[in-house]
């Protein structure tokens, strides 16, 4: 994770990514449900920067926090649930299908998870300094002057832990 971003993220393109979800559902022998349209980070660089990371195999996770969806009053993500992941220029470019969640406190994610993320050396060291620092970056200032890194787990103060697999372009 980018300590900094350096440029906004544009609009998505929702006409683009309702034509991927058409082409996908299309594809399905059941109907899939709804999806949301994301980026993954908070800068166009960090977009890209993880999309990457996902298209090439090695990241199959990503977290957040809890307190993310209860601000904006949108519901956790769930099992079976569906995502386009967009690019830093908000072009949708893959599906993601959400395979676990779980919901824990900063010091209850493990090297597993950490692992599975994918990002700098997949380390649960490195994970948590860049993580904090991140969500630090990002968060209200009263959130973020509060932060503990052993937070106590009650809701609004855990990490959403999501594990995905890639279910759209199919290989």
């Amino acid at each position: 994770m980018s300590n900094e971003p350096t440029s906004e993220l544009p609009p998505v393109d929702l006409a683009a990514a309702a034509q991927m979800w058409a082409d996908y559902r299309n594809s399905c022998a059941t109907d899939p449900g709804d999806y949301v349209v994301e980026y993954f980070g908070d800068s166009a660089e960090l977009a890209e920067a993880l999309l990457h990371q996902v298209t090439h195999g090695q990241k199959r996770a990503t977290s957040s926090l809890e307190n993310d969806y209860l601000a904006e009053n949108e519901p956790l993500p769930r099992v079976g649930s569906h995502w386009i992941a967009c690019d830093g220029s908000g072009t949708p470019k893959i599906i993601l299908r959400t395979s676990e969640v779980t919901l824990k406190s900063f010091d209850q994610v493990d090297a597993d998870f950490a692992f599975a993320e994918g990002e700098d050396d997949r380390s649960l060291a490195s994970w948590r300094r860049e993580h904090e620092k991140f969500w630090k970056r990002t968060q209200q200032a009263d959130f973020a002057k509060q932060w503990e890194p052993a937070m106590t787990g009650v809701p609004g103060e855990r990490i959403v832990c999501e594990r995905f697999e890639v279910v759209w372009p199919r290989s």
